[in-house]
């Protein structure tokens, strides 16, 4: 997985960074790096990943309620 951002025209060195550090953060390469720094038992995995569906299950019906809403 490379992430590969281009300095445009009349575009600032930090707004390119900022650019590439967002991408790298949607792209999950940090929390690739961070997890791979120590070991994680797999009952606190499995605990970690049940609250990550968790709570995207409960974004996705906040974003679907606010989209009724909306309308």
């Amino acid at each position: 997985m490379s992430i590969k951002v281009e300095v445009r025209s009349n575009e600032s060195l930090e707004a390119a960074l900022r650019r590439f550090k967002r991408q790298c953060n949607y792209g999950g390469v940090f929390r690739l790096a961070k997890a791979s720094t120590w070991h994680e038992k797999r009952s606190d995995k499995r605990r970690r990943e049940k609250r990550e569906r968790l709570r995207t299950i409960i974004k996705a019906a906040r974003r679907a309620r606010w989209m009724l809403n909306r309308s």
